[in-house]
């Protein structure tokens, strides 16, 4: 039976709630204000937290962070009848699941919400969705929280810019968030405002009707009309001129936009989401992109962190690639350590192209050597470090573990028993990450599974992989 906390100064709505999480057969604890929030002992006793963010005498945030804090494995939902965007978000990110806004219109979506986090085994849907839009997450806590805050944000229906460095994966993110939410089978109308002439964007864009203009032989609808009730992505958004921000301002504030030549206004129901490589705040001060534009865009902000940022993930992301491609060859433990230790400057899609020339170039090559790789990749590195062996993997591990074991046994080198405690020490961590780096590529990147798999926390896996 799962024991729920509501933290309400409205007794009305804490009434309410009671009566209504107890026909469900839940334990209940009611509490109206902060100070009696404060007063109970054990946090660690809820499954799940509602959250007032207004109380008279405490901030719902605060409580939140104490929530986690003491109780980190309760989940919590924020409550407010003074809802703003950038409160629920700042929630979110906070640790909170969802958040809620008062009065209840809807009691049977109140109720699934309430089913779906007293379920008693957490599913990590977002990492199923993150495969299903194309999006590889790896290993890296960064891109894992992303795709877990954007899964979060899919259902609510507030505009989203994200930004990143050219390759990181923009799209692929746009695409999840579409998939992700209620629109997920309205259409996802994707533009790149860099790649059409500052004279057509405006016609791509928003349509136009027959002899608008010289070679405007019928009617034509734009991108913001055939994205209907879906999402409209607008990637590179800095590449758009001022008049056209202008337009795109209107359509976010109102939902309105003009055909070229059609005096009549139309209206669309499409999400925007728009994405950017170049600094938005920036191309303001440079006088390039319109503030208030940048005010309607910059609800929330999701960043894309660049490969260079992941480089752990290198690796598991060479060996995906190479298998949804078919390709044959393996990577030369030299050639990996080049990758690694690169820069990436053009991220995922430089990584893939890579991949695809190599294959070209090389069709009957088995292994990949750095002499294979662009100049570009090596000329940076010494020989002593072109020379460098990354992590081995787990079998390799293991066969250095066993001549190691044959090598002492045998007698061929005199070692005082501390000093082998510690070789074994640091052999068995080597061990360990190895078989976690395995289990991680098995499950798609999933802590959970592979904690489940393994039989260890996740606390455990961020200890072997050196993390934080």
């Amino acid at each position: 039976m799962a024991h729920i906390l509501i933290v309400d100064d409205e007794q009305e709505i804490g009434r309410f709630l009671t009566r209504l999480f107890q026909m469900k057969g839940m334990e209940v604890t009611y509490a109206g204000s902060g100070a009696a929030f404060d007063q109970l002992s054990r946090l660690d006793q809820f499954d799940v937290a509602f959250l007032d963010v207004r109380l008279p005498d405490r901030n719902g945030l605060e409580l939140l962070k104490e929530l986690k804090k003491r109780a980190p494995l309760c989940k919590a939902v924020i409550m407010t009848g003074y809802s703003t965007v950038r409160m629920a978000v700042e929630a979110i990110q906070l640790g909170a699941e969802d958040f809620l806004e008062k009065p209840f219109e809807h009691i049977e979506a109140l109720e699934e919400l309430l089913d779906k986090l007293t379920a008693q085994k957490e599913e990590e849907d977002y990492i199923q969705a993150a495969l299903a839009a194309g999006a590889f997450l790896g290993t890296s806590p960064d891109m894992h929280d992303l795709y877990r805050l954007a899964f979060k944000l899919a259902a609510k229906q507030i505009t989203i810019l994200i930004e990143g460095e050219t390759g990181t994966g923009k799209e692929v993110l746009a695409r999840f968030l579409h998939q992700s939410g209620s629109r997920a089978e309205a259409p996802f109308i994707g533009v790149n405002c860099g790649a059409i002439s500052e004279s057509l964007l405006e016609s791509e864009l928003f349509g136009h009707t027959k002899g608008a203009f010289t070679g405007a032989a019928s009617d034509r609808a734009g991108y913001v009309e055939t994205a209907g009730s879906g999402t409209l992505f607008l990637d590179e958004i800095a590449e758009a001129s001022l008049a056209t921000q202008v337009k795109l301002l209107r359509v976010l504030e109102t939902g309105e936009f003009f055909k070229i030549g059609d005096p009549a206004p139309k209206r669309t129901n499409a999400r925007i989401i728009a994405a950017s490589h170049t600094n938005l705040e920036q191309a303001v001060a440079d006088g390039a992109f319109r503030e208030d534009l940048l005010y309607r865009l910059d609800v929330v902000k999701l960043l894309i962190p660049p490969l260079r940022k992941r480089q752990s993930d290198i690796p598991l992301l060479i060996e995906a690639y190479k298998q949804k491609q078919r390709l044959p060859f393996s990577f030369s433990p030299e050639a990996m350590e080049v990758c690694m230790r690169y820069n990436w400057p053009g991220n995922m899609r430089e990584l893939a192209n890579l991949l695809q020339r190599l294959a070209a170039l090389y069709p009957e090559e088995p292994f990949v050597t750095p002499e294979m790789l662009p100049q570009k990749m090596t000329k940076t590195l010494s020989s002593k470090r072109l020379a460098a062996v990354p992590a081995p993997s787990f079998d390799q591990e293991w066969r250095r573990f066993s001549d190691y074991i044959a090598h002492l046994y045998a007698g061929n080198e005199p070692i005082s028993l501390d000093e082998l405690i510690q070789e074994m020490k640091g052999m068995e961590k080597r061990l360990a990450e190895a078989f976690i780096q395995k289990t991680l590529r098995e499950t798609a990147g999933s802590r959970a599974q592979t904690a489940e798999r393994l039989g260890i926390s996740k606390r455990k896996i961020r200890y072997y992989l050196n993390e934080t």
